[in-house]
């Protein structure tokens, strides 16, 4: 089964025709519609992922030559992805009624999706720049779909003018890249690099200083992180779940393909590069965080840390098989518990009207079901033991001691606990704190079953960790890398 091609069929499709309901349904049930048909296109879409290493595990390491590579590490993330752009359609439900154009939201929804998920299979480096802009483009339009808000406006020009001057800088390192090997194609690339003489190492390494400029943009990476928090703070709170749970997973399956299996037979030393990103990333988003005053800012700063730890899988991923499977294992486990922390801060936001911290004291009276599960996914950011964040952790640490990075174990680790400061400090405000009111507020039901659901996998992939461990194991063990 082809399912790059089934998923751009299917998403593409329903992504054209979702528009279309403007003119069909009129008022309430046009959103209504085309909330609900978002939602049946992207379970039907998780289904279809999941349904193939099912039943054909044998077909999974399909030829390398063409656009796509249909094999278990792009199944990993395109799972991944779609559970986050799933959980935001349901949500959105509810955050987005009464909103105009809701068709035209649910359709860039779609077609980020689609980018995000054709991201997963892709190994050329074309088709990894068309698919960077599918996922990308609808993102800016979502930013800054609140047209009279003027954070909102901040946001998605910020993101707009950092997002084409990544777009720009890939291109450029595209066409360096294609004029050293004379092909787009990963394998061939990693082929004809072999060949390369060292007086044109320095062009390669401008290439690939481009292509980590590029990428990191949406990886979240230091330098390259300025416009997140304005544009997380600006977008609908549903679209800065999508941002920060989805595209930067994307973003990291595009690494792992480039860095890790296209170019490390230039030889060059890219371990201390990442592992010093790594460490000004997790550190300056964790202290960063601790100074905010508003949930959107501080989760924004937070995500930005997460990025960090996962980049120590990336330092260590041609020394120990660890460090692809911690990158694999933190992308899902942050995926699940990133979306559930914003989703909490959209439903709370949605109902209450602020994002300030302050709005937060007293919630566990006001707004049970939120605050609980908003507890579960913000201890599973901090690593805290046994739900899935902690497991994720402590394989990537593990990776850094067998790669022989200790000492980014160890600032790892600190890390995780200094965070812990400012997870708690939510918890304290919702459990502890009295807030202006004790008066009960509806929590709609579509947040509540995706909250929930969050929670769930949460712990349940916390308690009992193999599955997602093993298929992480398998998709790295057939990449044949380490």
């Amino acid at each position: 089964m082809d399912t790059p091609l089934i998923l751009m069929v299917l998403l593409g499709a329903v992504a054209l025709f979702t528009p279309m309901l403007e003119g069909i349904f009129k008022g309430e049930m046009r959103g209504k519609f085309s909330g609900h048909l978002a939602v049946a296109t992207l379970l039907l879409a998780i289904l279809l992922v999941i349904y193939q290493p099912l039943t054909s595990p044998l077909d999974l390491t399909a030829s390398s030559s063409g656009l796509f590579r249909n094999d278990l590490m792009g199944l990993f993330f395109a799972l991944a992805v779609l559970i986050v752009a799933l959980l935001v359609a349901v949500s959105s439900l509810n955050y987005m009624r009464g909103e105009p154009n809701e068709p035209v939201y649910y359709s860039l929804l779609l077609f980020s999706a689609l980018g995000m998920s054709l991201l997963a299979f892709s190994v050329d480096l074309i088709m990894i720049a068309v698919a960077w802009e599918l996922m990308s483009i609808p993102t800016y339009i979502l930013t800054g779909f609140r047209k009279k808000d003027s954070k909102s406006n901040e946001g998605a020009l910020k993101f707009f003018i950092m997002g084409a001057l990544s777009s720009g800088t890939i291109l450029y390192g595209i066409s360096l890249i294609y004029g050293l090997t004379g092909s787009t194609n990963l394998f061939q690339i990693a082929e004809a690099t072999s060949t390369i003489t060292t007086g044109l190492y320095p062009v390669a390494l401008l290439a690939m200083l481009l292509l980590i400029a590029g990428f990191g943009l949406k990886m979240s990476i230091v330098p390259f992180h300025m416009w997140i928090p304005d544009a997380y703070e600006g977008a609908p709170t549903t679209i800065s779940a999508l941002l920060s749970a989805g595209t930067k997973k994307a973003a990291f399956v595009v690494a792992i393909r480039v860095f890790v299996i296209a170019l490390p037979v230039l030889q060059l030393n890219w371990g201390l590069t990442f592992a010093f990103l790594a460490l000004i990333t997790m550190t300056l988003g964790n202290v960063a965080a601790l100074t905010q005053k508003t949930i959107t800012r501080l989760l924004a700063y937070s995500s930005i840390a997460q990025a960090g730890y996962i980049l120590i899988g990336l330092t260590v991923a041609l020394q120990t098989e660890l460090g692809l499977i911690g990158v694999l294992f933190h992308v899902f486990t942050h995926a699940v518990m990133q979306t559930g922390a914003f989703l909490a801060a959209a439903v709370v936001a949605k109902k209450i009207g602020r994002t300030h911290l302050d709005s937060y004291n007293g919630l566990g009276v006001r707004m049970p079901i939120t605050a609980f599960t908003f507890t579960i996914s913000l201890l599973a950011l901090a690593g805290v033991p046994p739900l899935n964040g902690f497991w994720s952790k402590l394989v990537l640490f593990t990776a850094a001691i067998d790669g022989g990075y200790t000492w980014l174990a160890v600032a790892g680790v600190l890390n995780s606990a200094f965070s812990l400061g400012y997870y708690a400090w939510i918890i304290k405000r919702m459990y502890i704190d009295e807030g202006e009111t004790v008066s009960r507020v509806h929590e709609p039901i579509a947040f509540n079953t995706v909250l929930l659901s969050a929670m769930v996998i949460i712990v349940v992939t916390g308690i009992y960790p193999a599955p997602i461990y093993e298929f992480a194991r398998l998709a790295v063990a057939a990449l044949g890398i380490v």
